[in-house]
């Protein structure tokens, strides 16, 4: 891996000759990089196929190649890459779908808008991997078709298709209307009953971990349960009778669902399994009651969930937001609350209430500057990034919490460059500060030095496009990869050193590219003029 040769790659000011330069040069990472240039011509990208053959599955995906550009015979994962596109040729489907590979037919299966016969001959492919395929895709009709198959598995798939018609789903979870399933990769190659060992030591075995059968196929009919639960298509009513399954996966995947009755919420509420309760207390289904039956359990997890329901009573909320933690993205209630309820937030007596509102980006001014002025620094945090802060107002902030908040006054996108230099300099140095300000789009040169000296910054401003040229260069040599490939992609780097460093393969330290600036520190002036006599030759 040459990271000055991958950072160039990714350059948006490469210029066009360096980048056909790069397409000579290129080994599978580096294609890889060049695949996803928004400016890659079809010219360069046929050349690069035929540079590094790996690349064009990306380059088909990325929308770079079209079918005249591909043999199928040469090149199957790319016509068909380009058929998952839907820019591939109908006869091409056809070829594939006679493809002796089963892997390929399997790809192909998963493509859309395949031609009909192409879709009635993979429905009834010998290949039961193939049909499973298919059918997690397939139309409304085909899917319904497919539910009666032979093969669980291909019923599997079928209950996880959301064009699958409703009836068909209740019919896959009760059995009613549908023909016993007559296989299942389990009883087709083991004498049953047979569960398989997680740890199976055979190396040719491809059956899933804990798959069994009994003659009943039980953990496929499972696994479509499962399914069919995560399925929105699924008729509430199929659904109701998994409260009382013993397995733990089919009641917390019924917990989720948005449309249960509330004689069924009240059935999982009372789950012995924390898990169950806490997928019940973040669904919009329950009622206030309920809501505040969930509040009082005992499991920090469930009231944690609560506090995600976007319908959780806001009285609740602030009950629970002394006792239970929660992440740092804002809460759907909170962020649903109206500019009376907002206001009402922001005046609570509880620190926590108001730093979970300082969490939104849109509120009222007058509300924003009372939460910037808040004595409590974790309401200051949630605040400081808040668009719209004047300079007066997050200096106050690092002044009033210090290095509490540094790292949220430097996220602030308003934040001046003159305040963002300040913070650079902070003694103690605040690491995560360092990282927001070599990621800020105010950020000057003198700010981005400072970053350099943390070595957790320094990757990040080594791209900055305000870090002066001289020093871009002489970090082309760094000790560390991440920081020379961040600074090749640096879009200041002057254009005659990106093609300097692409006609001579991109090694600055050998050449003395990187060491005609000393270091950071050298003197942009110096260090311009010998960039300039340099790539002149």
């Amino acid at each position: 891996m040459n990271p000055v040769l991958h950072g160039l790659a990714a350059n948006p000011s490469l210029p066009p000759e360096a980048v056909d330069r790069l397409i000579a040069l290129a080994d599978a990472d580096l294609a890889d990089i060049l695949a996803c240039r928004p400016d890659l011509g079809r010219d360069q990208a046929v050349a690069l196929v035929a540079r590094v053959e790996d690349s064009a599955v990306r380059l088909a995906y990325e929308g770079r190649l079209i079918a005249a550009d591909i043999d199928p015979v040469v090149h199957p994962q790319v016509a068909l890459a380009l058929l998952d596109r839907r820019a591939g040729r109908p006869e091409r489907a056809r070829l594939f779908a006679a493809d002796p590979d089963g892997e390929r037919r399997a790809k192909l299966a998963a493509c859309p808008g395949l031609p009909p016969d192409v879709v009635e001959r993979l429905a009834a492919d010998p290949d039961v991997h193939v049909v499973a395929e298919l059918a997690w895709w397939a139309s409304l009709d085909v899917a319904a078709r497919l539910a009666g198959h032979p093969y669980a598995e291909v019923r599997r798939a079928v209950a996880a298709n959301e064009a699958t018609p409703a009836g068909t789903l209740a019919a896959l979870i009760t059995g009613a209307g549908l023909p016993p399933a007559l296989h299942c990769l389990v009883c087709d190659r083991e004498e049953i009953p047979f569960t398989h060992d997680p740890h199976c030591p055979r190396l040719d075995c491809d059956l899933l971990p804990g798959a069994s059968c009994d003659g009943s196929h039980e953990s496929v009919t499972h696994d479509t349960g499962l399914a069919a639960l995560q399925n929105p298509a699924t008729p509430t009513g199929a659904t109701v009778h998994f409260a009382e399954h013993p397995s733990l996966l089919l009641r917390r995947a019924l917990a989720a669902r948005p449309d249960l009755p509330p004689a069924v919420c009240r059935r999982l509420a009372a789950d012995p399994v924390p898990g169950v309760r806490a997928d019940l207390a973040a669904n919009p289904a329950i009622d206030d009651d309920l809501i505040r039956v969930l509040a009082q359990d005992r499991d920090p997890d469930v009231r944690r969930s609560l506090m995600y329901n976007p319908r959780v009573p806001l009285d609740v909320l602030t009950h629970l937001a002394g006792t239970t933690k929660t992440g740092e993205s804002l809460l759907p209630r909170i962020g649903t609350a109206s500019a009376t309820e907002t206001e009402g937030l922001a005046r609570s007596p509880h620190p926590a209430v108001r730093m979970f509102v300082a969490r939104r980006r849109d509120l009222p001014a007058g509300v924003r500057d009372a939460l910037a002025a808040d004595p409590d620094a974790k309401v200051v945090k949630s605040i400081a990034p808040h668009p719209g802060l004047s300079a007066a107002q997050l200096r106050s902030m690092a002044d009033r919490h210090g290095i509490r908040v540094l790292a949220q006054v430097a996220a602030n996108p308003d934040a001046p460059p003159e305040l963002l230099e300040e913070l650079a300099l902070h003694d103690p140095p605040t690491r995560k500060a360092l990282r927001e300000i070599a990621r800020h789009r105010r950020a000057t040169a003198p700010a981005l030095l400072a970053c350099l000296e943390n070595g957790r910054a320094r990757p990040v401003a080594a791209r900055h496009p305000a870090l002066p040229p001289p020093v871009i260069v002489g970090l082309l040599d760094d000790s560390d990869p991440q920081v020379a490939e961040a600074a090749a992609a640096n879009p200041s780097l002057p254009p005659q050193v990106m093609l300097e460093l692409v006609r001579r393969g991109a090694c600055p330290a050998e050449d003395g590219l990187g060491r005609g600036v000393a270091s950071w520190g050298a003197s942009p002036t110096s260090a311009m003029r010998w960039i300039g006599r340099r790539a002149s030759g």
